[in-house]
């Protein structure tokens, strides 16, 4: 019932992060060093994590990647049907523009890991894996609708191990995406 309330208070309309296209390759350019990525053990400590029962409380939980947060990235708003990693047609802009942002000569060189969550709310195992299937959702429709390479597109689903907002575990803007710029191709 939480996490129905939580996707009630979601606004009808996908919202884009604020500012230009070339704010938005901006936000994206500059990545310095390229971060060891693990995704496959990033998965597996995540699992772990939940498993071991360790830091129960949201609020207190230490974030599972920080070091991503520390990447050029984009936050975006995208919407699904309720508990399912099913994208509302209202997000197609958003991840239209988020293509066209891709697209871009200065990106063309790189790849970007789309990272998913979501508020806390109801079981940790389960908002884990449908922030993965949602993350798959976004790179599925980047890939197949808006014909990005799959090569440049990492998905990986962090559920509510890694909150934007530790003060409001349920609070929409946890849910949100981060596309994150990870290294050339």
């Amino acid at each position: 019932m939480v996490a129905l309330l939580g996707f009630a208070a979601l606004p009808a309309q996908a919202q884009a992060p604020a500012g230009s296209s070339e704010e938005w390759v901006t936000r994206l350019s500059g990545l310095e060093t390229e971060p060891e990525l693990d995704l496959a053990g990033l998965r597996q400590q995540l699992t772990n994590r939940i498993k071991s029962r360790t830091d129960p409380v949201p609020a207190k939980r230490p974030a599972a990647a920080p070091e991503l947060l520390k990447l050029p990235n984009l936050v975006a708003e995208i919407q699904f049907d309720a508990d399912a990693a099913v994208v509302l047609p209202a997000s197609y802009r958003v991840l239209g523009r988020i293509a066209d942002t891709l697209y871009h000569p200065s990106l063309l060189g790189y790849k970007f890991l789309i990272v998913g969550r979501t508020p806390s709310g109801g079981r940790r195992d389960h908002n884990l894996t449908l922030s993965q299937r949602r993350a798959d959702a976004v790179r599925d429709v980047l890939v197949n609708t808006f014909k990005l390479s799959p090569k440049r597109l990492l998905a990986v689903g962090l559920g509510e191990e890694q909150l934007l907002d530790r003060a409001q575990p349920n609070a929409p803007v946890n849910g949100q995406f981060h596309l994150i710029t990870v290294g050339e191709i």
